[in-house]
């Protein structure tokens, strides 16, 4: 957590903290990996893959309560993620 800091960061920025903050979750991280196909070992090799960010925020867009308390969790509003999400992935139609 970053402690009610504001957060200006760049989308892969916000992607890379959103998808740490969904591994270190111990509900959301196996989640995310059986819906991704990746394993552990997988997803650090691809970390910084855009895919793999866009694809953490597109996961987190489907339980808006995940999505709020991501954005929470690492100092952000979840109209901060959505821009991320759009800006990874540009045919992202902005809704959570």
């Amino acid at each position: 957590m970053l402690n009610d800091k504001k957060v200006n960061a760049d989308p892969a920025t916000l992607a890379l903290l959103a998808l740490a903050h969904v591994a270190g979750d111990e509900a959301l991280g196996p989640r995310f990996l059986a819906l991704s196909g990746l394993d552990a070992d997988g997803l650090r090799a691809r970390a910084a893959d855009p895919e793999v960010l866009a694809a953490v925020l597109d996961f987190l867009s489907q339980n808006e309560a995940d999505l709020v308390d991501c954005a929470a969790g690492i100092g952000v509003k979840p109209e901060a993620l959505a821009a991320a999400a759009a800006a990874l992935n540009p045919s992202f139609d902005g809704n959570f």
